[in-house]
């Protein structure tokens, strides 16, 4: 059985099971690190960096990284904080998010942790990319203009003989995420649902009963994204 240890994180001593990852570990103490790839269950890639803390002068994803006896990580500084930051910055101007007219508005993660720091305008040129949607499948639109390459769809979503929906196509600056058609054809309604639940952003929409829950009531409409 493995034991439990004391780490800290910016000071504050904390107790986990050895091993856990970090991600993990600082919930239990309540303490919250941003993330936006992480999806609890599967193993973590560190995608989206994001959740990146400091251990010492070294960088490192919190996601990924297993805690030992004794770690003093540093969550919160000017130096972490303007990365992460800047990290959302280049979601926003890589892509076409069109907060006020999108689905996903106010259940949107990206958009709950740009308002937890207070971003207005990125400090990056919006390179405006010339996106399609895909609506040729039975339940689920694909709107490439706001997917960030998270891969919470391509690592969660298996039919029943655990084939993949989702897979990157191309490369460099034309990277997307692309639907099987043929897996796509035969989807259960359920795991439709799964896949757009699954979206941190509005990339993945269901092609019935849009806009079910009424502006006002959304997870993030009266909470910040680090309370919840």
């Amino acid at each position: 059985m493995k034991k439990r240890i004391q780490f800290k994180i910016d000071g504050k001593v904390c107790e986990t099971t050895e091993g856990t990852l970090l991600l993990k570990a600082a919930e239990e103490n309540g303490v919250y690190i941003p993330r936006l790839c992480h999806v609890e269950g599967l193993t973590p890639r560190g995608a989206c960096r994001v959740c990146t803390v400091k251990l010492g002068r070294q960088f490192n994803t919190a996601c990924t990284m297993p805690v030992t006896k004794g770690m003093e990580i540093n969550n919160h500084s000017e130096e972490l904080e303007d990365l992460r930051k800047s990290i959302l910055e280049m979601m926003f101007a890589e892509g076409n998010h069109i907060c006020p007219s999108c689905e996903k508005s106010g259940n949107c993660e990206l958009q709950a942790l740009a308002r937890m720091y207070g971003i207005t305008v990125p400090r990056y040129p919006f390179l405006f990319p010339d996106r399609d949607i895909e609506a040729t499948h039975p339940k689920l639109l694909k709107d490439h203009n706001r997917c960030i390459l998270c891969k919470r769809c391509i690592r969660l979503i298996k039919d029943e003989e655990g084939k993949r929906l989702f897979a990157f196509s191309k490369r460099g600056s034309r990277l997307s995420i692309k639907i099987d058609t043929h897996i796509a054809a035969k989807m259960s309604d359920e795991l439709a649902v799964q896949a757009v639940n699954c979206c941190p952003v509005g990339a993945l929409l269901p092609r019935k009963g849009a806009f079910q829950c009424p502006i006002g009531k959304r997870v993030y409409d009266k909470s910040h994204i680090d309370s919840l």
